[in-house]
């Protein structure tokens, strides 16, 4: 087998990993990867507005409102506007918000993410210097994308709405 055909199947194995997590999450909670990092992310800075939340996640403001918009109409997160400033509206995780939350799995990322920072700091940085390289090979590194490890169909409107 040729190296580029191993550097392939290596990503295609990627892929494949992070798309039995996500239905996994989504059989196991009824809820997507985004949703519970827009969950987790108001639950770490309480008062929020989408706009800090797209910040946080970095997620377009489009996808983060239309990640809440499902949220809300399941009863997870409620939005409220500002006492002090009219113009804004903050999200806050409702009761069961708290009780989702408390029973989810961990996700994807934050399992690599701990295993990432017990790496020699060289070695993130091979990898990090790696994975960018091929990123740029395949002409994604201006693909809107945020770090959670979710993969999405090519007709879901999230998708379609990140470059918006």
């Amino acid at each position: 087998m040729e190296r580029h055909e191993e550097v392939l199947i290596a990503l295609r194995q990627i892929i494949r990993a992070i798309d039995i997590h996500s239905r996994q999450l989504n059989k196991e909670t009824g809820l997507t990867g985004p949703q519970l990092v827009l969950m987790k992310a108001i639950q770490e800075l309480g008062q929020v507005t989408i706009r800090q939340l797209s910040i946080h996640t970095n997620m377009s403001q489009a996808t983060a409102t239309t990640i809440l918009d499902r949220l809300e109409k399941r009863g997870f997160v409620s939005r409220v506007r500002s006492e002090v400033d009219k113009r804004k509206v903050h999200a806050h995780l409702t009761e069961n918000g708290e009780k989702a939350m408390e029973q989810a799995p961990r996700l994807l990322q934050d399992s690599f993410i701990s295993r990432f920072q017990g790496l020699e700091h060289w070695e993130q940085s091979l990898l990090l210097s790696s994975v960018q390289r091929v990123s740029s090979m395949m002409n994604a590194e201006n693909i809107d994308a945020a770090p959670m490890l979710e993969v999405q169909s090519l007709t879901d409107p999230l998708l379609t709405n990140a470059n918006s």
